[in-house]
């Protein structure tokens, strides 16, 4: 009992963490925001902090982890397949982006700055329950990376002739990835809004090249 009351406060102050980040953080870059800040918020020391993130832009990870976890949550009460799926992944980014701008800019930049694909931030049992405490743990859900769901969808488009160019898929999801990244850069530098509007005429102008 006394390790399951340990693991959930555990779960719980990673959660206050990446909760007082975000609502500290705004339109502002990552790298501006100082850890004291982050533990004043909530209300932790600096010990306890590193203590779950051994740097600070593991917090950008863990967020994208948890995104990831989200839309399995809802892909698995609600299926989208195909080009259904790869338009809810990029309105789902939009939504991120737009409620938290400078997080995900950060996130583009901090990803691209290393020198490989950084491994997935671990996501507990205790923690998804906390956050989907009324359909877990009932509920089985794998959690896949982005370019795993778009990989997915994309294989659904082609079996289902929605589009029709032959070639791997794992080219396709790159494509697709490089669509959601560099839209978002180009959204910001731009100052283009809504950006929902923006990916969509971009997933449609590529959707209209493949299919010649």
């Amino acid at each position: 009992m006394e390790t399951g009351v340990r693991e959930t406060k555990s779960a719980q102050i990673k959660l206050d963490i990446l909760n007082a980040t975000l609502s500290l953080l705004g339109k502002k870059a990552f790298k501006d925001l100082y850890v004291d800040l982050i533990c004043e918020k909530s209300n932790i020391s600096k010990v306890t902090f590193f203590k779950y993130f051994p740097q600070k832009e593991d917090i950008l990870l863990y967020y994208i982890r948890i995104w990831c976890f989200e839309r399995a949550v809802e892909l698995n009460q609600e299926k989208k397949v195909g080009m259904e799926g790869i338009y809810f992944l990029f309105d789902k980014m939009a939504l991120a982006y737009e409620k938290h701008p400078g997080l995900i800019l950060s996130l583009i930049s901090y990803i691209t700055s290393l020198p490989r694909p950084p491994s997935p931030f671990p996501l507990k049992s205790v923690e998804r329950e906390l956050l989907f405490p009324e359909v877990l743990p009932e509920m089985k859900v794998e959690v896949l990376s982005i370019q795993q769901m778009m990989e997915n969808f994309l294989l659904e488009a082609v079996f289902n002739k929605q589009i029709t160019i032959k070639g791997d898929t794992k080219d396709l999801s790159l494509l697709f990835m490089t669509l959601i990244y560099g839209s978002i850069v180009t959204a910001h530098m731009r100052q283009i809004t809504p950006i929902s509007g923006f990916f969509k005429r971009n997933i449609n102008s590529v959707l209209k090249g493949l299919s010649h």
